[in-house]
C-alpha cells in the first residue's frame, strides 16, 4: 500500500491557521490555476450579510499562496515565497459562498531563471473573486517574491 503526499490545500490548512479558521476549501491547485472556496458562514459576515472584506482578502491571498506553492514548490529548498504587497478591489456585493481563482502573471521558467541568476524575483498573482452565479465581486493582485535562503 502506497502513501500519498498531502495536497497543497491540506498543507496550507495544516500550516496556515487562518485558512483553517475560515474553513477554506481548496478545490483546484495547479501551477496554472488555484481555486479556493469560502463557504457561507454567519460568523464571517459583514453588516449587510455577505462575507466580510477581511475574509475575502484572506480567501484571495490563500488562493495566491496555493498557486505559488504549486508553481514554485520545487524551489523551497533554496528560497522562501513571501507576499510583498497586495491590492484588492471590491466590485459587487458578495453574498453566499464565494470562490477565488488565482493565476500567475509571469511564466514560471522566467521567475526561476532570475532566481538562478542570483536575483530575488518578483511576480504578480491575479485573483478573481466570484459569487455562485458567476458575478465577479472582487479582484486582487499580489506581488510575491522568492527570497533566496542565506
Amino acid at each position: 500500500m502506497s502513501e500519498t503526499l498531502p495536497s497543497i490545500g491540506e498543507m496550507l490548512a495544516a500550516t496556515v491557521p487562518m485558512a483553517r479558521t475560515l474553513n477554506l476549501e481548496f478545490t483546484e491547485t495547479t501551477a496554472e490555476r488555484a481555486v479556493v472556496r469560502l463557504p457561507d458562514q454567519a460568523d464571517f459576515h459583514n453588516h449587510v450579510g455577505g462575507p466580510h472584506a477581511g475574509a475575502m482578502f484572506t480567501l484571495a491571498e490563500s488562493a495566491s499562496g496555493a498557486i505559488v506553492l504549486a508553481a514554485f514548490g520545487d524551489q523551497l529548498s533554496r528560497a522562501v515565497p513571501l507576499a510583498v504587497r497586495a491590492e484588492i478591489g471590491y466590485k459587487k456585493l458578495a453574498m453566499g459562498p464565494v470562490t477565488a481563482t488565482a493565476r500567475l502573471g509571469r511564466p514560471v521558467a522566467e521567475v526561476v531563471a532570475e532566481l538562478d541568476a542570483g536575483e530575488r524575483p518578483e511576480f504578480p498573482v491575479h485573483i478573481e473573486i466570484t459569487r455562485e452565479d458567476g458575478a465577479v465581486t472582487g479582484a486582487m493582485s499580489i506581488i510575491w517574491t522568492l527570497r533566496p535562503n542565506a
